[in-house]
């Protein structure tokens, strides 16, 4: 994250948008083969949205970038639909997300839409892939607001791609022998005696930049405007103290803001896919911050950048629905591996019921001011200690 000395605007969590608003699409014309979206609405800038009396210095101008990684996902599993609607595919026999593979090759800007070109690659009745790339223009929109963009900016001169993807989707089928599925004991289990010292919503809020230094200045009560999910950090610090990096774990709770619709012939646009992606926008919520805390930046992180940013589902994308009935999922986060600037982050999502549903894998830069104070970390051990 490049420093500036612009002052953010504070937020309320009033404005929080839901999974339909905050990633809402409008399809433009193909060209060819290649399946064209425009996103509507300003993604979200961590750190935009302190409490009014709380604002800090701007820290970076990039947008979230869960928001182009889940949209992406979006335009890549409509475009696939619309190629198995033209196919006659029956729906019992449509392919669900499977895994993202994304990578991030230039910042996104949060005051200018994204555009997609979604394009099938393979094709087969078990096992397909797609790849989508994310554009955006390079001058600012028609929209005087920075928001609500109309389908005309598309038209307007475009950067170079700031991400692309390749998703594989995948026919649903059961377990091996319908009884072989294997998986760790749940976190709700492992840490059970720290989940149960507070109810979930008691936990405060997961911090809009998750740095110690910032959250010590304004506080960890600070709510934001983080859209789709309502998110909860559990304190860990006690069972991290002493333990190597590699052994630590961060936790957090979440659950939809409002109900997604998850129709089975996903006329509402939407279905169980839908929420698989919300799984994916909320897990690169703050991670590679994180990872800076936990390996000495926490006062002097200068930049965090995701590089690449691979979701993987182990379960069909129905077993991925968040119901508001079921309770609070959990994703539980480590940080295997920091050097040479960059850092990875892992974490695993779990059901309300303790099924091991996806897992993320995540590397990017994590760099203290100057890229000096991690390479002063690596010669003291602290890669060893990872």
């Amino acid at each position: 994250m490049s420093v500036s000395m612009t002052p953010t605007v504070g937020g309320d969590e009033d404005k929080r948008l839901s999974f339909q608003e905050q990633l809402e699409l409008v399809k433009l014309p193909r060209e060819g083969q290649a399946h064209r979206y425009i996103s509507t609405r300003s993604a979200y800038l961590p750190g935009s949205d302190f409490a009014k009396g709380k604002e800090l210095p701007s820290f970076h101008s990039a947008a979230f970038g869960g928001h182009v990684y889940a949209q992406a996902g979006l335009a890549a599993y409509r475009a696939w639909r619309e190629t198995e609607k033209e196919k006659g595919v029956p729906e019992h026999a449509r392919l669900d997300i499977h895994t993202i593979n994304g990578y991030f090759t230039r910042i996104g800007l949060a005051s200018r839409p994204f555009i997609y070109t979604a394009s099938p690659v393979t094709a087969s009745r078990t096992f397909s892939t797609v790849s989508v790339t994310a554009t955006q223009p390079s001058v600012p929109s028609n929209s005087p607001s920075e928001d609500h963009y109309p389908a005309e900016d598309a038209s307007l001169p475009q950067y170079p791609p700031a991400f692309t993807a390749l998703l594989s989707f995948k026919l649903p089928e059961p377990d091996w022998d319908g009884t072989v599925s294997e998986q760790e004991a749940p976190p709700q289990e492992r840490f059970a005696s720290i989940l149960s010292s507070r109810k979930p919503e008691e936990w405060p809020p997961a911090p809009p930049v998750d740095i110690t230094g910032v959250v010590e200045i304004v506080g960890d009560d600070q709510v934001g405007t983080f859209p789709i999910a309502e998110m909860k950090k559990v304190d860990m610090k006690e069972y991290n103290e002493g333990k190597p990096v590699h052994e630590r774990r961060e936790l957090l709770l979440y659950r939809l803001l409002k109900p997604l619709p998850d129709d089975e012939d996903g006329k509402s646009g939407y279905d169980a896919n839908a929420h698989v992606l919300v799984h994916a926008f909320v897990a690169d919520r703050n991670g590679l911050l994180m990872a800076g805390n936990h390996i000495g930046l926490g006062y002097s992180l200068g930049r965090a950048a995701s590089l690449s940013y691979h979701f993987v589902m182990h379960v069909e994308a129905k077993a991925a629905v968040m119901r508001e009935e079921d309770g609070w999922w959990i994703q539980e986060v480590w940080f295997p591996r920091a050097g040479r600037g960059r850092g990875i982050v892992e974490s695993k999502i779990w059901s309300p019921s303790g099924v091991h549903v996806a897992t993320e894998y995540q590397d990017g830069l994590i760099q203290g001011f100057g890229g000096k104070l991690l390479k002063e970390k690596e010669v003291s051990g602290q890669e060893a200690k990872l």
